[in-house]
């Protein structure tokens, strides 16, 4: 289960030591000893080091490295646990360029509740995936066996526990209305790209919205009379930039609006789309034109809150 997806790309195999893999040792280049105290449990790390940089992910992940590309990813360490009886642990541990890139990284495939390990976690289907700083781990068994969920959690707990960084999840998280608005808090998710955008609700071929790596996007789910509505919030660099963004996509995906920032579409839903300052904000698929301007105001409000503090 390689790239932490529970539907993997095609693996191409281990790749040999780039040249310099002692200065890419786990230890030094990502901060983290956890590992090292995992024989206490019996596990012994097979020796082999591990690595892949920018160039060489696809050899590991070949289908599924754009995401983590997409997230600034600098660097990627793998190793293998074996223990007599059980099947082998695969820990993958993978350096973005920030932790908001690594919180992005975990959040676009997130759907289980938190499993309490590093500053976000999730355990489903024998793979377990946290972030903590600007790293995203991965982990899982080559098989299945007794107690084998309790080792992999175990083993991701001390690796987490040996990461001595921190960080915080993208500011924009704070912007989002809450429970009592209806969100649907494990449909979060920390875009870079429209490509990512369109895998959630699909806008266009086309980069409509001109996302690109100065651009901050979250998008979240919401239960409305029964519907889900989906809000989008992007920050931009500068207010022109959202100003140029919100006309080119009123002109392209809501043409029928005619600037008014409101459009039915053929099945009924609603879209609303507004600028506020440097922030585009888009409701998608909402049930009525009411639902989609309530969560809206709900959204700019939340935001305004956090920016006066």
């Amino acid at each position: 289960m390689p790239g932490g997806f529970r539907h993997p790309g095609h693996r191409a195999g281990w790749s040999r030591d780039l040249p310099g893999d002692e200065r890419y040792g786990w230890r030094r280049h990502h901060r983290c000893d956890g590992w090292d105290r995992l024989d206490r449990w019996g596990w012994k790390w097979d020796g082999k080091k591990t690595h892949y940089n920018p160039r060489t992910l696809f050899d590991y992940i070949d289908g599924a490295a754009e995401l983590y590309l997409a997230y600034g990813f600098r660097n990627l360490a793998v190793r293998r646990f074996e223990k007599p009886g059980q099947p082998p642990i695969i820990a993958e541990l993978y350096e973005m360029g920030s932790p908001e890139d690594a919180y992005g990284v975990f959040s676009f495939e997130r759907q289980e509740e938190d499993a309490g390990i590093g500053q976000g976690s999730e355990m489903g289907g024998g793979l377990l995936r946290f972030w903590k700083g600007r790293y995203f781990a991965s982990l899982y068994a080559e098989g299945e066996g007794a107690g084998i969920d309790k080792a992999i959690l175990d083993t991701g707990r001390m690796i987490a526990n040996g990461i001595r960084e921190t960080g915080s999840p993208p500011e924009m998280i704070r912007f989002l209305p809450g429970e009592n608005a209806g969100l649907m808090k494990l449909s979060i998710r920390f875009l870079r790209n429209h490509i990512l955008l369109n895998q959630y609700v699909f806008i266009a071929h086309q980069n409509l919205l001109n996302l690109n790596p100065h651009t901050e996007a979250v998008l979240a789910q919401y239960r409305q009379n029964g519907q889900r509505v989906h809000l989008l919030m992007i920050r931009y660099p500068t207010g022109k930039e959202a100003a140029d963004a919100l006309q080119r996509f009123s002109g392209a995906y809501m043409p029928e609006a005619r600037g008014k920032g409101r459009w039915r579409t053929e099945d009924g839903k609603w879209t609303v789309a507004k600028q506020q300052q440097k922030f585009v904000f888009v409701i998608l698929g909402a049930p009525s034109q009411r639902t989609a301007e309530d969560l809206l105001k709900a959204a700019e409000q939340k935001m305004d809150e956090w920016i006066r503090r």
